[in-house]
């Protein structure tokens, strides 16, 4: 049995998936590419990777649509690699659950790079000595970063694992205001090349899932940024 990470390589062209699976094979992952949407889907199901690169111009249903298709019960990370460029496509693809967006042509060393600081961040720590337990509770909210759960009113919530690091972070410092960049930088790190309104797409989609209590809330600082709200 391989202990090897696996990596789901969805792309319609093939020169370039094969390129892909050449620079992740040398660091020691294990591949798999598909070309179109639909395959995609089933082998996603079959072989189960811990991350999913995915072009979104795919024959069959788009990459937008295989985005929806894993969301639906799965928080597999997953980050998009494509040639569109515009802000509303991030946005979209980040709005649809998407942990990261890479735009083609892309740097291989740039692209490992990535990979690897998702992987860190939705990878639990198997060392013993690192299971420190860092948790927030707040009435009707715990925010567990060592097992990336959140449960709410008692049940849990599935969130991506950006927008529990975000959450987590946010409820670690109550009443204490962050502006968006600082977010980028703490949250994403400061090799990540990506647009402020990253934060604010992630945490419209955490309020999807959680509505503010009478005791705590996410609130927007207008003009500035996010600060999780605990009323004394």
């Amino acid at each position: 049995m391989s202990n090897k990470q696996k990596i789901l390589i969805v792309d319609d062209d093939e020169h370039i998936a094969e390129l892909i699976s050449l620079y992740l094979n040398k660091e020691c992952y294990e591949t798999r590419m598909v070309h179109d949407g639909n395959s995609a889907v089933d082998v996603f199901n079959e072989f189960k990777p811990d991350l999913i690169l995915l072009d979104l111009m795919l024959p069959g249903i788009d990459g937008y649509q295989v985005c929806r298709e894993i969301r639906k019960d799965n928080n597999t990370p997953i980050i998009i690699l494509s040639a569109k460029s515009e802000t509303f496509d991030k946005v979209l693809g980040l709005e649809l659950g998407a942990d990261d967006y890479i735009i083609k042509p892309f740097d291989s060393k740039e692209l490992i790079a990535r990979v690897k600081a998702v992987l860190r961040r939705t990878t639990p720590v198997a060392d013993a000595a690192q299971e420190v337990k860092e948790y927030v509770e707040y009435p009707g909210l715990v925010v567990n970063l060592s097992n990336y759960e959140v449960i709410y009113n008692g049940i849990s919530v599935s969130m991506a694992p950006k927008e529990i690091e975000l959450l987590y972070f946010l409820a670690s410092s109550p009443n204490q205001v962050f502006t968006r960049e600082q977010l980028l930088d703490h949250i994403w790190g400061y090799e990540y090349v990506g647009d402020t309104r990253t934060v604010d797409v992630h945490v419209k989609r955490i309020r999807e899932k959680i509505a503010d209590s009478d005791t705590w809330s996410l609130a927007t600082v207008w003009g500035i940024g996010y600060k999780f709200d605990v009323k004394k």
